[in-house]
């Protein structure tokens, strides 16, 4: 009698072991895009005040963000939990490797799994890009109702960047003036990473409405990061998605 209640308590034991595994494996492919601030606040209501503190998430683990700094002073990118964000001091492009900025608009996922995907050369400008990120999601069981964080690695032919650094106490905003105010370019056959979110249904709010893409890109040598204003896709191009199995 005492050796199968031991044989039950081990059998036990291990199947909340085995349990408590298969969550927690479960859980770690899951992602959940949130945001603070919004587009429309900025744009039509001159909000440029910060909606969050870039310190709370210093701890997470494969955090994955995008943004712009408080008072529109820079542009936030996170790769996995490493800040590469960019200022305009003195009319120079300066980087802010630190959690210590609060941010106007944020939006951000935690995702420790990648799924490779090569894109295809057909697939060169924006609006293509887009069409296929979609269409990729849906083969990739990703809920396209719902917004999600992709990545793009490789060398596109060009891209055109920005860094907004906005003139305080300006209340007129428009996207040719966020382009404008600060530093502005374009770059070919420069390999880069990019950092993107993708919805339908957040128009004016973390996507601009005519697109339902926000990206920002950083060159592998760290000269060059900021939010992407176009782009023309090179050959052998990769594009990551949440590995939700």
């Amino acid at each position: 009698m005492k050796y199968i209640l031991l044989l039950l308590t081990v059998i036990s034991i291990n199947s909340c072991g085995t349990d408590k595994k298969e969550t927690a494996d479960k859980e770690t492919n899951k992602f959940k895009v949130e945001y603070k601030g919004a587009l429309k606040n900025m744009m039509h209501k001159g909000d440029v005040s910060a909606k969050a503190d870039l310190n709370d998430f210093e701890t997470s683990e494969h955090f994955y963000a995008l943004g712009a700094l408080e008072n529109l002073k820079g542009e936030i990118q996170i790769f996995d939990s490493k800040p590469f964000n960019t200022m305009v001091v003195d009319s120079v492009l300066t980087f802010d490797n630190s959690f210590s900025k609060k941010a106007t608009l944020l939006v951000y996922a935690s995702v420790s799994k990648w799924k490779s995907i090569n894109i295809p050369n057909t697939v060169v400008i924006y609006e293509q890009l887009e069409s296929y990120i979609e269409q990729a999601a849906k083969e990739n069981q990703i809920q396209i109702d719902k917004p999600f964080p992709f990545l793009i690695e490789g060398t596109p032919k060009s891209f055109d960047w920005h860094v907004i650094n906005w003139k305080d106490g300006d209340t007129e905003h428009s996207h040719e003036k966020h382009i404008s105010s600060g530093l502005n370019g374009t770059i070919k056959n420069r390999q880069v990473e990019m950092l993107g979110f993708y919805s339908d249904s957040h128009h004016a709010i973390f996507t601009h409405h005519t697109t339902n893409m926000h990206i920002h890109v950083k060159t592998v040598d760290n000269k060059i990061a900021g939010h992407v204003d176009g782009l023309t896709l090179g050959e052998g191009m990769t594009l990551k998605l949440p590995d939700t199995k």
